[in-house]
């Protein structure tokens, strides 16, 4: 994805904190609705508010958290580790990884899927 080509609208901290929050939850509900539909067998927990850890039935884990200091999400999957900086609107919220440009959600539905073994489909709430 071109950077060049977005509109981002600056965040202050409340607005990365409110969005960070809402992609949080969104991530959650998205997983513990596929546990529920697929019997993923997942174990999903939220540590101190900005970090959830979601381990699969191989023992592998996703973390995802938020760094205020930042505006960023990170992720640690096992194919590595994802920094995605905001590249959105309040209206269209948008997160992009740091190195490749690809979209929070896309890579976190793909790395999740890989790591359960099944599709999944991880999206804003």
């Amino acid at each position: 994805m071109n950077l060049n080509n977005l509109s981002v609208e600056a965040i202050d901290d409340k607005q990365f904190h409110q969005l960070g929050s809402n992609l949080l939850q969104s991530i959650e509900l998205a997983l513990e609705t596929a546990d529920d539909q697929l019997d993923l067998d997942l174990d999903i927990e939220r540590q101190g508010g900005n970090v959830i850890n979601i381990r699969f039935r191989d023992k592998s884990v996703i973390v995802v958290n938020t760094q205020p200091p930042l505006h960023e999400i990170w992720v640690a999957a096992k194919s590595g580790g994802y920094h995605y900086r905001w590249a959105g609107t309040m209206a269209k919220p948008l997160w992009l990884d740091t190195k490749t440009g690809k979209e929070l959600l896309s890579d976190l539905t793909e790395f999740a899927s890989d790591q359960a073994g099944q599709a999944l489909k991880i999206q804003l709430i």
